[in-house]
């Protein structure tokens, strides 16, 4: 069985050391690298070219959004997964701006942590729901006219997908809404990554969300 390969970068060490803890007892999760601050997360990263990064925002040398967003230029193919205590604006939108397909604060059981991790890992968003609500407040309101049309870039069909992608939902649950395949939805995730120019479904959304592409309906 392939195990996902994590880095933790996450400066207190008590910290750090109860996540290996509680990662480590999952048969398909291994810890494949501790950082201490962001400048050695990036290069832990270029080093062992994990698939989830854990990612503390508050770290010394680096920020968690300044790592992310060397790390997502470096390696784009990482999946990386703020946690932290913080739900401030600017920690929010400079991650998930910067590439973080999750933000979930440290106030999360362990199983939601997991899951977290295995959805990141499967492409799939894992946003706290204080994230969510931020992030429609944040955008969706303020939208510019639209610069560019949906059907000038996507199909109906790879709109379709994402806006149900946009709400949150697996490529499982996406599948079954859509009466399509779950592999059939992981091609127009990445048909439609290819077409933005971006490397992440946060990053799509985000993408989307400015240019107007979405409503409120559409994200409730």
């Amino acid at each position: 069985m392939d195990k996902i390969r994590i880095l933790l970068a996450e400066d207190h060490i008590v910290v750090r050391q109860g996540a290996r803890q509680l990662l480590e007892r999952e048969e398909d999760l291994e810890i494949i690298g501790e950082a201490s601050d962001g400048e050695e997360a990036v290069r832990l990263a270029c080093e062992l070219k994990p698939d989830v990064i854990i990612m503390d925002v508050a770290m010394p040398k680096l920020n968690g959004i300044e790592a992310t967003k060397q790390i997502k230029a470096l390696w784009p193919s990482v999946a990386v997964l703020a946690l932290t205590g913080y739900d401030y604006d600017e920690y929010i939108f400079g991650l998930v701006e910067a590439g973080a397909a999750g933000y979930l604060l440290k106030s999360v059981t362990g199983n939601e942590l997991i899951d977290a991790i295995h959805a990141v890992y499967a492409g799939e968003l894992a946003l706290h729901p204080v994230v969510i609500r931020k992030l429609m407040s944040r955008f969706v309101p303020a939208t510019k006219p639209r610069e560019t049309r949906p059907s000038e870039l996507l199909s109906e069909r790879e709109m379709g997908v994402l806006k149900v992608a946009a709400k949150g939902m697996s490529n499982k649950d996406i599948a079954g809404q859509l009466f399509i395949s779950v592999r059939t939805v992981q091609a127009h995730l990445r048909s439609i990554f290819n077409k933005l120019g971006v490397g992440s479904r946060s990053e799509a959304v985000i993408y989307g969300l400015k240019r107007g592409w979405f409503s409120l309906d559409d994200l409730s």
